[in-house]
């Protein structure tokens, strides 16, 4: 049976250095051998992206195919990329991109390796779940978070941070600082609105897009390159 979540995913959790909770990422690149702008347009026109590894004994750069990044930079969800740079191995996640001003195509792509026995900031995205006394009443949810600033051992972090609202009824919300989860610190300021159910009158005033807040290094969604 093939992967559902197509190419480049590990869906089933790993056994790697110390069971990882999150979801992996494959990713295969090539080091690079020359640096500077015009060996990164050849590798651009290539269609390979330039990327660098910090956070090691010392910086790695290298490359990898545009069209591997695809399932890893246009999604809601955040992942350990299982880097493989020519046979060497590396814990990394993804923490800054750069795209092109005008085509959006994907110019640069920052990674810091990860290690099982140290802990790492990282925003990890939030998951709604339950059925709200104040959704039943007539009421709407209005999601402010799309993501929450997490710190912890790579080891121990989830795919996401899951919010129950069933006894939120209308005109109540969770905060930042009522979040608590086991061996997670929760970076966010305590005030910060996470999710609330407002009256539908409200709700039709507020009409537009929803306020999200896109993870450190990593777009909303972003868009996809232009054609």
């Amino acid at each position: 049976m093939g992967n559902p979540e197509g190419p480049g995913f590990q869906v089933a959790r790993i056994n790697l250095f110390n069971l990882i909770t999150m979801k992996l990422f494959e990713l295969k690149a090539i080091q690079r051998k020359n640096l500077g702008k015009k060996d990164s347009r050849a590798i651009r026109k290539n269609k390979q992206v330039p990327c660098v590894l910090y956070g090691g004994k010392e910086n790695v750069h290298f490359s990898a195919a545009v069209s591997d990044f695809k399932n890893l930079v246009y999604t809601h969800h955040v992942y350990v990329v299982d880097l493989n740079i020519e046979g060497k191995k590396h814990l990394a996640v993804m923490k800054e991109i750069q795209f092109h001003p005008v085509s959006d195509a994907i110019n640069h792509i920052d990674f810091q390796e990860v290690y099982t026995d140290k802990p790492i900031i990282i925003d990890l995205p939030v998951e709604i779940t339950g059925s709200s006394e104040g959704v039943k009443a007539g009421g709407k949810v209005r999601q402010r978070k799309k993501y929450i600033k997490a710190k912890g051992l790579i080891n121990k972090l989830p795919d996401s941070l899951v919010i129950d609202i069933t006894d939120l009824n209308i005109g109540q919300s969770i905060l930042a600082g009522d979040l608590k989860y086991e061996n997670i610190e929760i970076l966010e300021a305590p005030r910060a609105l996470v999710v609330g159910v407002i009256s539908s009158r409200v709700a039709k005033g507020m009409e537009g897009p929803e306020v999200t807040v896109a993870a450190e290094g990593q777009p909303e969604v972003a868009a996809e390159p232009k054609k």
